[in-house]
């Protein structure tokens, strides 16, 4: 009985994403806004403070890491406990009227990942400084010069960042559940909506949003290993090129 439950329930996911069912399209639709928006958001924030951290050594910097390490390891659910604080009626915010919105869920999602990115960006980036940095200086130019030719030199490890923030925000369902409120059509995301559809027993729309969270993370992954074998390979390309146009001659010699 159990494993006819389960072959129906996969049977009839599957055939939720093949025919495209408007209910699920919606639902992924806006977990996919919500989290782009919260990763742009937080890249603006995190990439920045990550530079400034790796490029200057100020007072305060250890604490800084370290406060930044504990965030990382903040729980979700904490998170949006504080985030509908400030929302709700009571809170500093409450004027505005963002909580149980996807305004309130993008503003939950970006507090998590600013530090994940801050995190995988700084040794990145002082990798980065420590190798060029020096030679950036004493060709004259200021450390506020140097950022965009960090920036350039870490694009690729930079991709690998995002993708990681955007792996951990689309799977988040505590603080969007909290600041949320799972609200059909309005804010019911993919995470939350499989928690729900599981209670109630509608395991066909549940394991075809299983699937496509499946696919999302398999898609993250390739996309990290693509970057960084066409960034291998760009590397190897340019060590090639750089090598004497004479070394074969003298080979052959």
């Amino acid at each position: 009985m159990a494993s006819s439950t389960l072959s129906d329930a996969i049977s009839q996911a599957t055939t939720l994403i093949t025919q495209a069912d408007a209910s699920l399209l919606e639902i992924i639709s806006l977990s996919f806004r919500v989290s782009i928006s919260a990763v742009f958001f937080a890249a603006i924030i995190g990439i920045p403070i990550a530079i400034l951290m790796a490029v200057y050594q100020f007072r305060g910097r250890k604490l800084l890491h370290i406060v930044i390490d504990t965030l990382m390891a903040l729980p979700p659910v904490v998170v949006g406990l504080v985030v509908y604080l400030i929302l709700s009626n009571n809170g500093p915010l409450g004027i505005w009227g963002l909580l149980y919105t996807p305004t309130a869920m993008i503003i939950a999602q970006t507090l998590l990942i600013t530090p994940i990115i801050i995190a995988l960006a700084l040794p990145v980036f002082s990798g980065h400084w420590q190798t060029i940095g020096e030679q950036m200086l004493l060709l004259g130019l200021k450390r506020k010069h140097c950022f965009g030719v960090l920036i350039k030199e870490s694009s690729n490890s930079l991709i690998t960042v995002i993708l990681a923030a955007f792996g951990r925000a689309i799977a988040e369902i505590g603080a969007v559940m909290i600041v949320g409120g799972n609200i059909e059509s309005h804010t019911r995301v993919m995470t939350t909506a499989i928690a729900m559809e599981t209670r109630q027993g509608n395991l066909a729309l549940a394991l075809a949003l299983g699937f496509v969270l499946i696919l999302c993370a398999l898609f993250i992954n390739t996309s990290a290993h693509a970057c960084n074998y066409w960034y291998g390979r760009k590397i190897n390309k340019q060590l090639l090129l750089s090598l004497p146009s004479q070394y074969g001659k003298n080979n052959e010699q």
